[in-house]
């Protein structure tokens, strides 16, 4: 297994051209790697995924999701999010990127939407933002549902 990055499309910018975002991956077998941060702006993917991409396609197949929810914090105020955000931490949220107006965040589902909204909701003021990366269909925006064979009772 190597660490390595991948480039992934993310969108398109108003001219029609590809955005493209870098991710670090280990590879696990040629062709398939496990994302090792949630991205910033790739959709429906999150910390731990296993997929498959092939190198230059900037596309990709989801092989096992890892359980993680990718949650995006938008706001003016990065550094005095993060002190914000102590609470959603505690609850076993891993901070994955901070950059100038945007924290990046996995959390595993099984902490619950119900206690992972609370937590954003209370620490989010009106200037800021916070969406679910991998929990809509970028398509159509309806739940993706990739969650209710990990949270099934077994």
């Amino acid at each position: 297994m190597t660490d390595t990055t991948i480039e992934l499309l993310a969108g398109l910018d108003p001219q029609q051209q590809h955005i493209i975002e870098m991710l670090p991956v280990t590879e696990l077998e040629q062709g398939q790697y496990r994302l090792l941060k949630s991205p910033a702006f790739v959709k429906s993917l999150a910390s731990g995924d296993t997929i498959a991409h092939i190198p230059g396609t900037y596309t990709f197949t989801i092989i096992e999701r890892s359980g993680n929810l990718c949650v995006r914090v938008l706001s003016k105020t990065p550094e005095l999010m993060t002190q914000k955000l102590a609470d959603f931490e505690k609850l076993g949220a891993n901070l994955d990127t901070k950059s100038a107006r945007m924290l990046v965040y996995s959390i595993h589902v099984s902490c619950g939407f119900e206690a992972i909204e609370a937590c954003l909701n209370k620490a989010c003021g009106p200037e800021d933002l916070w969406v679910y990366g991998n929990v809509y269909d970028p398509s159509d925006n309806t739940p993706l549902n990739w969650w209710q064979a990990i949270l099934a009772p077994q």
